[in-house]
């Protein structure tokens, strides 16, 4: 945390007044925003286009083509779902060994491959439902991450308990794929929606946090790329709950 003398803030190994010190946190959090809606409109584009070449339209309905057959029929599929969790798993472990440039291409790869994995909601869902809970998502969002950067309550708590919650859900979609439980589904959906939502606010604070334990320009712009990643997680998975929660099927 940093710490206060007077009017000026200790920031690492250097100072600065608080109006320099403000400025520079707003500096750093807009980054990580700019780089997480960026991240998320790539992954829009991306399974808007996948979902758009998977499918004909014929005088019978919609009808899979080949690419539709490969990414969502095939054992395929399995490799596109999990592809995402590899690259963050490479982001996390090689923070410190890939280079910033590095570290930001396997971002956007990242959100590239999200795109891939979830566009079959195009196919599952109405268009007109899947932009009005986009919208809902981005709106209640926008609230969550506000009160975790302004509010003065210590959310660090929170940490333990919504990173169990978190493996509490994936087992529970593990298991629910054989079990194929409707209720469960709206369990797992309704819980998910309230991880995620706290998980936002905790982790706008924890990225706040670490700019007040100050870091040279390459760290910070790393961490910068990983707070996007953290905020982005926390919004696509919020969005896709309230999609199977609310949205209109096809």
């Amino acid at each position: 945390m940093a710490e206060q003398y007077g009017r000026r803030y200790s920031v690492g190994t250097g100072t600065a007044t608080s109006a320099e010190f403000d400025e520079g946190l707003r500096s750093h959090m807009l980054k990580i925003y700019n780089y997480m809606a960026s991240g998320v409109l790539l992954t829009g584009i991306v399974a808007m286009v996948f979902s758009g070449m998977a499918v004909n339209e014929t005088a019978a309905g919609r009808e899979l083509t080949g690419l539709g057959q490969a990414i969502y029929a095939s054992p395929l599929r399995w490799v596109i779902a999990l592809s995402p969790l590899a690259m963050i798993m490479v982001m996390s472990f090689g923070i410190n060994k890939l280079s910033t440039f590095a570290l930001q291409a396997c971002f956007w790869v990242f959100a590239a491959l999200m795109g891939v994995s979830i566009s079959s909601i195009f196919l599952v869902y109405t268009d007109a439902s899947i932009a009005q809970i986009f919208f809902v998502t981005a709106g209640a969002f926008a609230g969550l991450s506000l009160f975790g950067y302004t509010t003065k309550k210590d959310l660090s708590g929170w940490g333990s308990f919504l990173i169990m919650g978190v493996i509490g859900i994936v087992i529970a979609m593990i298991v629910n794929i054989f079990v194929q439980s409707s209720m469960m589904g709206f369990i797992i959906s309704v819980l998910g929606v309230l991880i995620f939502a706290g998980l936002t606010a905790y982790d706008t604070q924890r990225i706040k946090e670490m700019y007040f334990q100050g870091h040279g320009h390459e760290t910070m712009a790393k961490l910068s790329i990983m707070g996007a990643l953290s905020l982005y997680l926390n919004f696509i998975n919020m969005f896709l709950f309230l999609l199977q929660l609310f949205g209109n099927r096809e």
